[in-house]
């Protein structure tokens, strides 16, 4: 799976919810335009993915309710306690990626099974209670991150990892948080991925061909102020890498760290985050391309039915522009793309109401979302982990499969 992550909150209004018969202050600035599915509509700023909508599903009617930002993990969790800024224990929940990584791992040895670009760790959700070894390697581009030292030969490492099993006599009974032994895993899969071909071939951008990379690169993830990222490229790297095995990569589009490039409350707020024009407007054209050419890839390299490509954020912006010329946060709704996972798609999945503030049809929660994605990704929906009190707790609560998509 390769998730999109719109940090901040994409506005469902100015996006995939257009309200072109509501009063302006609620309809916003942009216009609809028609896609290549009779009766859906999307944003003008989306026209890349309104010529491909056959390939895709809009969820209108997610309820994002318990999300909130900066941590961001509700919906990466699919659970509605993780969230840091109210509950203490919110940041334990493990993300729907760690849950995959402990039950399914990788595809292919030697590589790793959760990875995630981001330029903020409160953008993303980490291993939480399954422990270290199931948060995710972090991503980078350029330099081959997997590149031994000239010094170091395979040999070297070898004899180091031998020399290292049997000097470490640590009483594992003694380690009663799970830290040590999730250091070992994770050594254990660093040297793995240091050795072995496969991951730092996946890694490394520069085998990629040039007309790919052009092909990614057409339009630059920039976002308002004009600061240019490197998503473009973070996100030709997530297809590589759940081609080569991995089975599931976040790549955050977002340029600013804190609450995100997306928060779009206007620009009297902070530098650098705008309101719809200012703001959110930027944004879109570098990510309608970004999402459609990966399709287009997956697709073209027969991977599409196989990967499953979701993107959204954290919650839905407010039907009423605010006096800021933006959108704040509004948490009753939000939408979200699908594409691929050879699920049904050229179609829209619930719907708002008339001024696009509230959940008129088929409510779709977190619990649906994670239900969906362990399910697609084989992980038994019965299954549970244990909290530090040794309590079982459920990867999936409130929650089953969206039955429209299959």
């Amino acid at each position: 799976m390769i998730l999109l992550w719109l940090a901040g909150g994409i506005s469902h209004l100015d996006s995939w919810d257009v309200k072109p018969d509501a009063p302006r202050e609620v309809r916003g600035p942009f216009s609809p335009i028609e896609t290549n599915v009779p009766g859906i509509v999307v944003s003008e700023h989306l026209p890349l993915q309104a010529q491909m909508m056959d390939k895709f599903t809009i969820i209108r009617s997610v309820d994002s309710t318990a999300s909130n930002h900066q941590p961001n993990q509700v919906m990466q969790t699919g659970n509605l306690r993780s969230a840091p800024r109210v509950n203490p224990n919110g940041s334990k929940y493990p993300a729907i990626a760690s849950v995959i990584a402990r039950h399914r791992g990788a595809n292919q040895p030697g590589m790793p099974p959760y990875v995630a670009f981001h330029v903020d760790r409160t953008h993303i959700a980490w291993g939480g209670y399954l422990g270290q070894q199931y948060d995710p390697v972090q991503g980078a581009t350029g330099p081959q991150p997997f590149t031994l030292p000239s010094t170091l030969t395979v040999g070297r490492v070898s004899r180091r990892r031998e020399l290292l099993g049997s000097l470490d006599r640590f009483p594992s009974g003694l380690d009663l948080t799970g830290r040590m032994s999730g250091m070992d895993d994770f050594g254990e899969q660093a040297a793995e991925m240091v050795l072995e071909n496969r991951a730092r071939t996946a890694f490394d951008i520069e085998q990629e061909p040039t007309a790919v990379r052009d092909r990614y690169n057409r339009v630059p993830f920039v976002d308002q102020m004009g600061t240019r990222g490197d998503q473009a490229e973070q996100v030709l790297l997530a297809r590589r890498l759940v081609e080569a095995g991995v089975s599931f990569v976040t790549v955050v589009l977002s340029t600013h760290r804190n609450s995100g490039t997306w928060d779009t409350h206007g620009d009297p707020v902070a530098t650098g985050y705008g309101g719809i024009e200012r703001g959110l407007k930027p944004l879109l054209t570098p990510f309608d391309h970004i999402l459609t050419t990966l399709v287009q890839d997956l697709e073209e390299r027969g991977l599409l039915d196989k990967v499953l490509v979701v993107a959204m954020g954290e919650f839905g912006r407010t039907p009423k522009i605010n006096d800021r010329a933006g959108r704040d946060h509004w948490q009753p709704v939000s939408s979200l793309m699908l594409a691929g996972g050879g699920f049904r798609h050229g179609q829209v999945i619930g719907a708002t109401d008339r001024l696009g503030g509230e959940i008129k049809e088929r409510t779709v929660t977190p619990g649906d979302l994670a239900a969906t994605i362990y399910d697609f990704m084989g992980v038994p929906l019965d299954a549970t982990y244990l909290d530090p009190r040794g309590r079982p707790m459920h990867i999936v609560e409130q929650g089953a499969p969206i039955r429209e998509l299959v």
